[in-house]
């Protein structure tokens, strides 16, 4: 699963990386949660662009936000078919930009943080979906989203079982074109990521608490520096 990740590379960095139109005043996160706004790309009138949406995707048909709890990630062997998911898969996805993300390890009674990123320092590009809701009684619009799920590369597959799907530049076009809409063409996409294109290493318990914000989310531990990776 991916429930927790920093997007801290800086806007002009994703605005080439991504090849968006302009960007946003966004701020350095390093502990984004769900339920809380993320920065996604996606397509609109043809171009790429930045927006900010919460993250727990809100089906269309749904009678209010709770339900955004529980669709922060999409399991991606399914997603096509799971009601919360389909229509957003056929026509709305868009990618996650994310420096890095976390998982823990569970160490007796403890829980052990890893950041886990690009060893080349490049952001990955999560595939997520994207969709727009309205209440029922003021009208006001929730645009929102969710992160695609994957089986464990062997990296990760140490420390969890699941993983976010980690798309290659050369995946990112076929990933945002909305004319394509045949599953076959996209569950292609859906693979782990290979081992060694990601580190991965244990980072202060700091990151723990939701409310915790700054660089020390990703201070390593153990006197492993950024760059140690089990590869």
């Amino acid at each position: 699963m991916c429930g927790r990740f920093a997007q801290i590379t800086p806007v002009g960095d994703l605005v080439n990386i991504f090849e968006v139109t302009d960007g946003l005043p966004l701020q350095p996160r390093y502990n984004i949660a769900p339920t809380q706004d993320v920065a996604v790309v996606r397509v609109t009138d043809h171009q790429r662009q930045l927006a900010l949406l919460r993250w727990g995707l809100v089906p269309r048909w749904a009678k209010d936000l709770s339900i955004g709890f529980k669709t922060f990630n999409a399991r991606s062997e399914t997603v096509h078919e799971k009601p919360s998911f389909k229509a957003a898969f056929k026509s709305r996805r868009c990618l996650i930009p994310a420096s890095g993300f976390y998982e823990w390890d569970k160490l007796g009674g403890s829980r052990q943080p890893y950041y886990i990123s690009r060893s080349d320092g490049r952001p990955l590009a999560l595939a997520g979906l994207w969709e727009a809701w309205a209440d029922r009684l003021s009208g006001e619009l929730l645009e929102s989203c969710t992160i695609l799920t994957t089986s464990a590369n062997q990296t990760l597959g140490r420390i969890h079982d699941r993983m976010p799907v980690i798309l290659e530049q050369d995946d990112c076009g076929l990933w945002l074109d909305h004319t394509v809409q045949r599953t076959e063409e996209l569950t292609g996409l859906f693979r782990p990521a290979a081992d060694e294109i990601l580190q991965m290493f244990p980072v202060s318990t700091y990151v723990n608490k939701v409310g915790h914000e700054g660089p020390m989310c990703i201070a390593p531990s153990g006197g492993h520096p950024p760059g140690f990776g089990f590869c």
